[in-house]
């Protein structure tokens, strides 16, 4: 009888067991499903676009063909940058009252991109360091770095006064993303070379440049001439730690008259947008490659210059006032509601940029 009833409950265990790891593996498939990386891609034709722009005489940020050169350089970066964007929807998707946010609300070409999410409403305050190397002292003046500095917590903290004039299509998406910016130290360096290019030399003492300072805790800014009609470039998060921040042409950092159009301060707002992992508004690709965001229209290209509202690609009209478009400084003035969503989710406990807000 002892036999039996010991058989019948080894029985009732293997049942169980069976049950709960069916239970545990749907729970699973549940949590997966909410996060749809259907859309997700990192390797883009920027190296051909942008050296096409550049020969043109357009100015051009170099970020996409950076990501390009560095995922060639560093196996294992592909599935790190996979990580982190898995991250941050699966992040936005538990902000979800249903948790059913699937991270990405649909996108606006059937694939992914982030849903605007009232959830990210901490304030973030993040230290900056700029790391200057100069043909002769002071060439970038105290002045230009403080309204730098001035211009970032307007745009990310929706003060900029040409914000007034966004199309009434779009005004119910612009964002306060709430996160402001102080300048913690100054490093200068003078050197006689004339351009640094884009293979990141001027982040190295060895090669001339300035070491990084611990990236975990600082928002690290490169100003230096880097050449080729190039406003600067970023690194987004995952990258070697050792060359995380932001390069911006010296002309084009902060208010300086030497910049022209683009003397307004607002590469540096474009840059740290992809330092948080914003792409271009246009996805890099035509209508049907996203950026991840699904309140920015589609589009085929970067606007230039000061576009007339409407600018009409993919059937619909291009947020051309976008800080991830490539017009004139005074002519981009927003961030939408999804942007902000993707930049605050990497501040989330455990996400790339989490240590910067102290989590």
């Amino acid at each position: 009888m002892k036999k039996v009833i010991l058989s019948m409950a080894a029985l009732a265990m293997i049942f169980a067991t069976s049950c709960s790891n069916d239970s545990k593996e749907t729970m699973n498939n549940d949590q997966q499903a909410k996060v749809d990386m259907s859309d997700f891609y990192l390797y883009t034709d920027a190296d051909i676009d942008e050296q096409s722009r550049v020969a043109s005489g357009q100015k051009s940020c170099h970020s996409m063909v950076n990501l390009n050169r560095l995922l060639n350089e560093n196996p294992g970066l592909e599935q790190t940058m996979y990580d982190i964007e898995y991250n941050l929807r699966a992040a936005i998707a538990a902000k979800k009252p249903d948790g059913a946010g699937n991270g990405n609300g649909g996108g606006n070409n059937g694939g992914g991109g982030t849903d605007p999410d009232p959830g990210f409403t901490d304030p973030v305050s993040i230290p900056v360091v700029v790391n200057i190397i100069e043909q002769y002292s002071n060439q970038v003046t105290t002045q230009q770095i403080n309204s730098q500095i001035a211009v970032l917590n307007e745009d990310f903290n929706n003060n900029n006064s040409n914000t007034s004039g966004v199309p009434s299509e779009f005004s119910g998406d612009v964002a306060d993303c709430g996160i402001s910016f102080t300048l913690h130290t100054v490093n200068r360096v003078v050197s006689t070379q004339s351009s640094w290019g884009t293979n990141d030399a001027m982040k190295h003492s060895s090669q001339g440049g300035i070491d990084v300072t611990d990236p975990s805790t600082y928002l690290n800014i490169w100003v230096c001439e880097i050449g080729g009609g190039i406003l600067g470039y970023a690194q987004f998060p995952g990258g070697p730690s050792s060359t995380d921040g932001v390069v911006i042409g010296t002309d084009f950092f902060g208010e300086n008259a030497a910049g022209g159009v683009y003397g307004h301060g607002r590469t540096a707002t474009h840059e740290v947008g992809h330092w948080l992992n914003l792409r271009h508004i246009w996805g890099d690709g035509q209508c049907k490659q996203d950026d991840f965001v699904q309140d920015t229209p589609p589009s085929n290209g970067p606007n230039y210059g000061c576009p007339s509202y409407p600018t009409v690609n993919c059937q619909t009209a291009d947020m051309t006032m976008n800080y991830m478009d490539y017009v004139y400084d005074d002519c981009m003035y927003m961030f939408t509601n999804g942007q902000n969503t993707r930049m605050r989710a990497l501040f989330e406990s455990g996400g790339a940029r989490a240590s910067l807000a102290g989590n």
